[in-house]
């Protein structure tokens, strides 16, 4: 072999290794599931043309990849051959997606989707929009901003170079990625670093106005916001100082949801809001209703608090008490089934409203001497106190796999670290309300959580829909919670604990230190997850193959790569076989697919609903915050699927639910497969289980008004619409 030295694409020259050119072509066979019996041969066939092509020069690695392509060809091997070309093209994709950014094509884990997550929203740029960053550099910035925080703590500054190399090292491996705002302002003039907000909302129009204003404020730092609209007196109240009429609170939602419309989230992202209304307020008929239509209030999403003594009037079949918010006087009684059959009709209509369980998250409000809670952030995660903030993270559980194990050496390691990544969040970040920061760092709430659990289950052969899998979810967030405690502690000891834990829930169970009033959030990652490549937050496979549509209406194409994997190993993978489970999203109906592959890849509309809220019960039993999760439900699913699944997350202890029946929206974020709508479906004309004449109303049996295809009851302001 006269073959000396290779020159990288980056022009230095390196001595020639022949093993390279053994490994790529093996590695080029097994994604078609052959075994490589004539791999020597092969490779010496390369070298053959490489030592007779290159007699005076050095050969360049592309010339290399150009003649293992020719070689695979001439021997016959014509689909080893296409699939290493489509992978050189895949890198050659990736390399120039790199050199977009600033020239430079650095080694990363992150797949081209995530680079284009990146590249849209994340990435630095100058003040003419031109990219100033790599993913790499992403990351040593936001790890560096974040390790500066020990300086505050004694910390020797050889100790802090190594948290940022941790914390780097953490990120780049995708072993760790912590909320939006971090990665977007670490290290930045802005620096808002947290995810999560809560802000109150008065009774006065000078308190609702200053709310409007403080929503501004954090919309355009990288937040979202959650808010409770329980304290507003309901429409038609006299107003003392001016004697007219309150328009109530749904009047009042308008005004944010107009203010979110027109604040660019830090020029990234758009504004996204929770409201939140309690079942006993004299208005929440018109709340469980206001976003029957669809695009009405866009900018928020809906629940209904619901209380123990409305579920216990539920399961009793009587009524509960309305309660004037101003005055705190009874005013009223309605019949408990009315009201949450009609949450649950419009919830089978378009997803909304969702619910929480008021009570059963203060029941776990770990501290109460700051007071009651009263709302979450927008996806519902993370109850929060009035003018509250909370950062999140999510640990990626595909990578805490080891030949078909879980690594709990690593797993503890990372949760260790990302929750003193998380607490030192809290001193850097720049609060963008001086309430916030008080509030915030006096509880010092983090929100650690997970993302890829669906991944995990795949690598371990475990279905999803299946006791193995409820029982390994708690054992794993039980040991993250757990780890993440015993961080929280030693970090209490070792900074001190957070200013609220005298009288806090933790003083009262004997713990003599914690740093943290709350460790763990399980929230649905998101745009973290695309960038991890990970599955989302606790969710099943939503599609074997799906497209999702993110970052400003852009459509982003994948098919799961555990699937593939095991079909090219197993030796069923082919073209046509792709294609149809590209149509059809789900494998369960494909006759080519093992009875045992399909057991264990099943995406959330194969499993029934029961799964679903058993899966999150089990990682809410072993979180502090609370679980965001969607129970996506197929198209035919009943009026009474969408009651009985809300009964069964109270009964298992869920502290919220939110519901939605595929294609009850025009425009849905997550679409099956790469068709473009499921088959024309059959009209259900179903309203509170069972059938009505179309103008009477199902609440109080008024006749109702219509107009332009849309029925509302005079009485009780019930209203649903044809389109």
């Amino acid at each position: 072999m006269s073959i000396k030295n290779i020159v990288k694409r980056d022009g230095s020259v390196v001595p020639f290794d022949p093993t390279k050119i053994s490994n790529a072509m093996s590695k080029a066979f097994d994604s078609v599931g052959k075994p490589p019996k004539d791999l020597e041969e092969l490779t010496d066939a390369v070298i053959e043309k490489l030592t007779e092509r290159f007699k005076t020069s050095n050969p360049t690695v592309e010339n290399v990849s150009d003649f293992i392509e020719e070689t695979l060809m001439e021997t016959d091997h014509h689909d080893v051959a296409k699939s290493f070309i489509i992978y050189r093209e895949y890198r050659r994709k990736v390399r120039e997606l790199k050199k977009a950014y600033v020239g430079t094509a650095e080694k990363t884990a992150l797949s081209v989707n995530a680079i284009r997550v990146l590249e849209s929203r994340y990435l630095l740029r100058d003040e003419n929009g031109n990219l100033i960053e790599t993913p790499t550099q992403l990351f040593w910035r936001v790890a560096k901003a974040i390790a500066s925080s020990e300086k505050n703590y004694k910390v020797s500054k050889k100790q802090i170079l190594e948290y940022e190399k941790e914390y780097f090292r953490m990120m780049a491996d995708l072993d760790f990625m912590p909320n939006s705002p971090t990665l977007m302002n670490a290290g930045t003039v802005m620096g808002q670093l947290s995810g999560c907000f809560v802000l109150p909302v008065g009774d006065s129009l000078e308190e609702i106005f200053d709310g409007v204003k403080h929503t501004a404020l954090v919309h355009q730092s990288g937040g979202g916001t959650g808010f409770s609209f329980s304290k507003l007196r309901p429409k038609g109240s006299i107003v003392k100082s001016t004697k007219g009429v309150a328009s109530g609170p749904i009047s009042f939602m308008s005004v944010f949801d107009k203010a979110t419309e027109v604040i660019k989230q830090g020029g990234k992202r758009r504004g996204a809001n929770m409201g939140i209304l309690r079942v006993d307020h004299p208005d929440v008929l018109e709340f469980i209703t206001c976003k029957q239509r669809e695009g009405e209030f866009s900018n928020f999403n809906i629940s209904v608090a619901l209380t123990d003594k409305f579920m216990q009037a539920l399961e009793q079949n009587g009524e509960f008490e309305l309660t004037d918010p101003k005055k705190g006087n009874v005013i009223g009684r309605m019949s408990a089934k009315s009201v949450f059959d009609l949450i649950v009709n419009m919830a089978w209509t378009n997803g909304e409203p969702g619910i929480v369980f008021i009570d059963e998250i203060n029941r776990y409000n770990y501290v109460p001497n700051m007071g009651m809670i009263e709302s979450t952030n927008p996806c519902g995660e993370q109850p929060l106190l009035p003018y509250e903030s909370c950062n999140l993270g999510s640990i990626n559980l595909a990578n805490m796999v080891e030949d078909g194990k879980i690594d709990w050496k690593k797993l503890k390691e990372t949760t260790e670290l990302a929750a003193r990544f998380m607490d030192d969040v809290i001193d850097v970040n720049k609060y963008p309300l001086p309430q916030i920061d008080k509030v915030t760092r006096t509880s010092r709430k983090i929100g650690l959580g997970v993302m890829g659990w669906a991944d995990m289950l795949l690598q371990l052969k475990i279905p999803y829909n299946s006791d193995e899998a409820v029982y390994l979810a708690e054992k794993v967030m039980k040991f993250i919670n757990d780890t993440g405690v015993e961080t929280s502690v030693a970090l209490g000891k070792e900074k001190g604990s957070f200013p609220a834990f005298k009288d806090s829930k933790w003083e009262q169970q004997g713990f003599e230190a914690m740093r943290n009033a709350t460790v763990t959030t399980i929230a649905p990652t998101g745009t973290i997850s695309m960038i991890a490549d990970a599955s989302s937050g606790i969710e099943p496979l939503f599609s074997i193959a799906y497209t999702k549509i993110a970052l400003d209406e852009k459509e982003f194409v994948y098919v799961n790569k555990y699937f593939e994997q095991e079909a090219k190993r197993r030796g069923f993978y082919g073209e046509e076989l792709m294609y149809r489970i590209a149509k059809e999203g789900s494998v369960q109906n494909i006759e080519d697919v093992p009875d045992d592959v399909k057991r264990v890849f099943v995406t959330t509309h194969d499993i029934d609903t029961i799964w679903h809220i058993k899966m999150q019960a089990a990682f809410q039993k072993y979180t502090h915050n609370a679980v965001s999760k969607t129970i996506n439900m197929p198209y035919l699913s009943t009026i009474d699927d969408v009651r009985n699944a809300y009964m069964l997350a109270y009964q298992m202890g869920c502290k919220g639910l939110t519901v939605y029946r595929e294609g009850s929206r025009e425009i849905e974020v997550l679409k099956r497969g790469v068709k473009e709508k499921p088959e024309e479906k059959k009209t259900i004309q179903k309203v509170i289980g069972k059938q009505v004449p179309k103008d009477e109303c199902p609440i109080c049996k008024t006749k109702m008004n219509a107009q332009e295809g849309c029925y509302t009851c005079p009485s009780c302001a019930y209203s649903k619409c044809s389109s």
